[in-house]
């Protein structure tokens, strides 16, 4: 059997310099890990990341279904490497990812752009060795879109940018199908990673300095649903928070339909997890929700946010909001915007509905107009702000444990806190990737700011 990995590496050692990769990733956070380890695979193979797409000798874009805006920018972006390739016949051009796992959308690339070398859906990221071992000693355009069984193989080391915090999967693909997401069309049914590789590769990151461990899965409270014996979300947030050293954990994202009380009492007890659970609503109409499939109600939703604040009345929740789904009357938006009040979110990503071709939300008749879900969501945003300005003034005069990760451009150094909230400090470089005990002095409706103690 054909080691591809090793046939690629021997054919770019023949080159007389080093071939170089770049990679970007459009959409989530679980887009984001994915590419992280496509970049690991192609190191593997001989390649060496670079930053300057103009130096590339492999340009892949990991894509992004979720929206038709992402769709419409990939294939902009792609047009524009065109000139590109008519420069250097030898570069090679990738698609991956979730638009590239639809049929549709290859058949587009095969009629309008033709210099496309490599497309590979969201089940075949493994397949890349085969797929490049093809172009470079054929030079014809690769294709796979199969849906294999797998997540991503365990083993690969991914490349990341930021040493200080880190993503580590624990479960690929969707079983609810709302009926606005395209995600269990393009991700596939559940598949959990095995709490053993999970658990060490949190402790290979904590071990050479990772501050931060965010858990991604589409709903990560179904983790496990897929073993024999299964092994809940909250014992493997337990088992990693036994893990030694100084690091904290996040997640995301958690399907209200499966946030339990356990899951809370689970945070709540555990030193290393954040007091933040972001938790998406979509609606605060029941209406809306039955016809988004989610299976809660709004007051169902409600039982979880008022258990966790009588555990820990500061506990911080962040949402994502649509609006303008089909047929969204006034009242149902009113009733979301009561949810927005009555939680009061430190955070939303707010959203005017996209269509997906293939969900069942595409083929309903919409009698909303386009300009009544523009006014709504420019007043979920103006709601929002005002509760964001007024909630961020209580942690005036407070300390709060921030891991600093980046400079602003006004010279001051930011991360977040436990609450998942931008913080900025006067500081110098040396703060990056450190927790640091921050005393807050003002509050925006976006961040707040503070003298590091």
């Amino acid at each position: 059997m054909t080691d591809h990995k090793e046939f690629v590496r021997e054919l770019l050692s023949r080159r007389d310099r080093p071939s170089r990769c770049f990679l970007h990733s459009f959409g989530c956070q679980q887009n984001v890990s994915d590419g992280e380890r496509i970049l690991g695979l192609l190191c593997e193979m001989g390649y060496t990341v670079t930053e300057d797409i103009t130096e590339a000798d492999l340009i892949i874009y990991n894509t992004c279904a979720v929206r038709e805006g992402a769709e419409l920018k990939v294939f902009s972006l792609v047009g524009n490497l065109k000139n590109l390739k008519k420069k250097n016949p030898e570069l090679i051009i990738g698609l991956c990812g979730c638009m590239a796992q639809q049929e549709k959308n290859v058949e587009k690339i095969r009629k309008s752009y033709p210099y496309v070398d490599i497309v590979f859906g969201t089940f075949a990221l493994n397949e890349l060795p085969r797929l490049l071992g093809t172009v470079l000693t054929e030079r014809k355009t690769a294709v796979d879109i199969n849906e294999y069984p797998a997540g991503f193989p365990e083993g690969i080391r991914p490349v990341r940018k930021n040493g200080v915090s880190a993503s580590v999967p624990v479960m690929y693909g969707c079983n609810n199908f709302c009926s606005y997401c395209i995600v269990p069309y393009v991700r596939g049914r559940e598949r959990s990673r095995r709490p053993e590789d999970i658990i060490g590769e949190v402790k290979e990151l904590v071990g050479s300095g990772c501050k931060e461990i965010m858990l991604l899965g589409q709903n990560v409270n179904s983790y496990g649903n897929t073993f024999d014996e299964r092994v809940s979300f909250s014992e493997l947030l337990r088992r990693i928070n036994g893990i030694g050293g100084d690091f904290r954990i996040r997640f995301m994202s958690s399907h209200p339909k499966d946030a339990t009380r356990e899951l809370i009492d689970t945070i709540a007890g555990c030193e290393k997890i954040c007091k933040h659970l972001h938790l998406p609503l979509q609606s605060g109409s029941d209406r809306i929700l039955e016809a988004m499939n989610r299976k809660y109600t709004a007051e169902k939703y409600m039982e979880i946010i008022e258990y966790a604040r009588s555990l820990i009345p500061d506990f911080s929740f962040s949402t994502d909001i649509i609006v303008g789904f089909p047929n969204e009357t006034e009242e149902d938006f009113q009733e979301t915007l009561n949810i927005v009040r009555r939680v009061r979110y430190d955070n939303i990503f707010s959203f005017i509905y996209s269509k997906r071709t293939g969900t069942k939300a595409a083929a309903m008749e919409d009698q909303t107009p386009e300009e009544d879900k523009k006014r709504r969501l420019q007043e979920l945003l103006r709601v929002q702000r005002e509760i964001s300005s007024e909630g961020f003034r209580r942690f005036i005069g407070r300390t709060l444990t921030v891991l600093f990760d980046s400079e602003e451009k006004d010279g001051t150094y930011s991360g977040k806190s436990d609450e998942f909230i931008i913080v900025k400090a006067e500081a110098d470089a040396s703060v990056i990737g450190k927790m640091k005990r921050v005393r807050i002095t003002e509050a925006y409706n976006w961040a707040l700011k503070g003298e590091i103690i």
